[in-house]
């Protein structure tokens, strides 16, 4: 009998989830261990992916292993493949998933925090990828889920280094996605709209702001870190298996609009 579940299986394999130790990096995480994958996070807080590390090893009865890292520093993100492989046998799902924001007119930035933000969401991704790379090569199989933002399709006021970042991501994904091909990797976007995480708690002490944002969304409410599970199931899976180069938005239909 055909079992169509199977497709998003993610058994034997191996991810690795930068920034895992907390919103959307952390819900991104539980959903492949509960897939069957064993799991690295990272952090650049190690107290943080221990905790996090725990909670879903716990709820899983997967591995999951912490890591401090700063996806900025080469050595670190090179340190932390190392460890993946050395601790996990291999690595087969890369989700870039940690980034920084800051807001506010451009005029009222300064050159500080557009390099932080850059290197950050921009640099971090492409060093992570360059790291996992030949790992995938050699295997000749893999995924590589960049988690970039609506903001990188559309605009919004007082995002220039956020917004700027993350529409780089996606032209980073589909470059690679070329690149990568002939390698049975697979390389895409992932754009969250307005999801309730740690970044944006900030809404939630200017009612005004927030409810206004909530209008903007035709499902009439801002996303919870649980709305991105199923499509990076998905993406990580052999369910998209001839899926390379995309963009997939989930954002309660900002977009659309």
């Amino acid at each position: 009998m055909f079992d169509a579940l199977q497709l998003f299986r993610l058994d034997n394999r191996v991810a690795l989830v930068t920034g895992g130790s907390k919103g959307l990096g952390k819900a991104m995480a539980l959903a492949l261990a509960g897939a069957g994958a064993d799991v690295a996070i990272s952090s650049r807080h190690l107290d943080e992916a221990e905790a996090a590390a725990q909670e879903i090893a716990e709820a899983t009865g997967r591995r999951v292993i912490p890591i401090r890292a700063d996806v900025t520093s080469a050595d670190d993100v090179n340190a932390m493949v190392d460890q993946v492989v050395r601790e996990l046998g291999r690595i087969d799902i890369l989700v870039n998933n940690a980034g920084i924001n800051r807001r506010g007119p451009i005029l009222e930035l300064d050159v500080e925090t557009w390099h932080q933000i850059i290197e950050t969401n921009l640099t971090g991704p492409w060093l992570c990828a360059k790291a996992v790379g030949p790992h995938m090569i050699a295997q000749r199989w893999g995924r590589v889920i960049n988690v970039s933002s609506i903001l990188g399709l559309v605009g919004l006021e007082e995002r220039t280094p956020y917004a700027s970042s993350k529409g780089g991501l996606i032209q980073m994904t589909r470059t690679l996605a070329l690149e990568w091909a002939p390698y049975g990797i697979t390389v895409n976007a992932l754009c969250p709209g307005p999801i309730m995480t740690a970044i944006n708690e900030v809404f939630k002490q200017n009612l005004e702001a927030y409810e206004a944002f909530r209008r903007r969304i035709p499902l009439g409410r801002w996303g919870d870190p649980e709305d991105i599970q199923g499509a990076v199931l998905f993406m990580a899976s052999e369910a998209s298996r001839f899926m390379t180069g995309a963009v997939i938005v989930v954002d309660g239909g900002w977009t659309a609009q």
